[in-house]
């Protein structure tokens, strides 16, 4: 039986003002301004008694840290406080900039991906200053970061770079629908650029066709590279290849002297960047092209990570989630990748968790139910609760 009491109704108000007031604060990328939600982010949390500093490494990505506690186990929570842009207008029912509730859901740009678990988080924030949790021992600390819709190094990447952030344990804000992720795939974006000589359409012969020779690169990969990554698996997750971007020539009638094209490689846990860079520079190596008739480079790239199913963080949660609504947690496949990768090599406890589904980000008509909320802050609560007296 769920564990539902008459405090839920007061709770599920405060949660939809907050995801109301985020919603309105337009962060969408480009060019993923994260300063203005990110300066209500600070102002609540400073008046809720935490040490609050803004850190920008380039603009307009702003993010913030707020500390309150001290010594160990430090419990970083996180979320980002950017969204996708709207790409279809006309497809939204409602706003996407202002918070809509009907049928026991909220609608707005970021409800669920991923201003749903800041607004859990600010709340959470606010909840264990006013009760004291991290008086005694351990620190807790919030960050909200930009430039993760873009993948980039301006967020999280560059809060622990500079050594801004140290967790003992990383809770990560994502659509999980209140499960757990504890498992994700790395991933490595190759650009592969090809050359050749342009000369007039009704000559080819004289020129160099480089789309031609993309094609047969890709033709390559594809017969070499497709066959080994079937047979990597990690459970649900598998070992891929996408590619997302391809651009070429320039005029029907000529011959094209220049092809890019871009892929996607997901990592499993195990794999690591820089061999499976290595593993496609290989191929392209082996495919009988003029070495200087193409290039390869990475142009992003971060490993996967894969923490015990019995690790302090995870037990807090998975029993913070049956306390809360009955049933055991289920661990999740990531589809996409979070700024917990950003951690990947270091050792310590990372969860992902928090409202919403994944097929909700990114989506038109973008939603989150509102009774997921409040379960998500109650097991967020229960969950620090349970860590901070595992050391007392």
């Amino acid at each position: 039986m769920n564990n539902r009491s008459s405090d839920d109704a007061a709770l599920q108000t405060e949660l939809l003002t907050i995801l109301t007031d985020l919603i309105a604060l337009r962060s969408d990328y480009p060019p993923g301004d994260t300063g203005p939600i990110c300066a209500y982010a600070a102002g609540r949390l400073e008046r809720a008694g935490y040490g609050v500093d803004t850190h920008t490494d380039v603009d307009p990505f702003v993010n913030i840290v707020a500390r309150m506690g001290s010594g160990h186990p430090r419990i970083v929570f996180n979320a980002h406080a950017d969204t996708v842009a709207v790409d279809e207008p006309e497809a939204w029912e409602s706003d996407p900039y202002r918070a809509e509730v009907r049928d026991r859901r909220l609608y707005g740009l970021g409800a669920a991906n991923c201003k749903a678990s800041m607004a859990v988080q600010i709340w959470l924030a606010e909840a264990l200053a006013a009760s004291g949790a991290a008086d005694d021992t351990g620190e807790i600390v919030f960050t909200f970061v930009g430039d993760e819709e873009a993948l980039g190094p301006n967020g999280m990447g560059y809060l622990r770079k500079a050594g801004l952030v140290e967790p003992d344990v990383l809770v990560f804000g994502a659509t999980t629908d209140n499960q757990l992720i504890i498992a994700e795939r790395g991933v490595l974006w190759v650009r592969i650029s090809t050359f050749g000589r342009s000369a007039h359409a009704g000559d080819p012969s004289a020129g160099d066709n480089a789309i031609e020779r993309m094609m047969r690169l890709l033709g390559v990969l594809d017969r070499e590279l497709g066959p080994r990554l079937a047979q990597r698996r990690d459970g649900e997750m598998a070992s891929t290849t996408n590619t997302g971007v391809i651009h070429g020539g320039h005029n029907t009638n000529a011959v094209p002297s220049r092809c890019t094209v871009e892929i996607d490689r997901r990592l499993l846990p195990d794999e690591d960047m820089t061999d499976a860079f290595e593993e496609i520079a290989g191929i392209l190596e082996g495919a009988g092209e003029p070495r200087e008739s193409y290039t390869a480079e990475m142009l992003l790239g971060s490993n996967g990570f894969k923490v015990s199913s019995d690790s302090r963080a995870v037990d807090a949660f998975r029993a913070a989630i049956e306390a809360r609504t009955g049933a055991p947690a289920v661990f999740c496949n990531a589809m996409g990748v979070s700024d917990g990768r950003h951690f990947a090599a270091d050792g310590i406890d990372i969860v992902g968790f928090g409202p919403g589904a994944g097929n909700e980000g990114h989506a038109a008509n973008e939603s989150v139910a509102v009774a997921q909320l409040v379960d998500a802050a109650l097991i967020c609560k229960d969950a620090v609760e349970r860590l901070l007296a595992r050391d007392r």
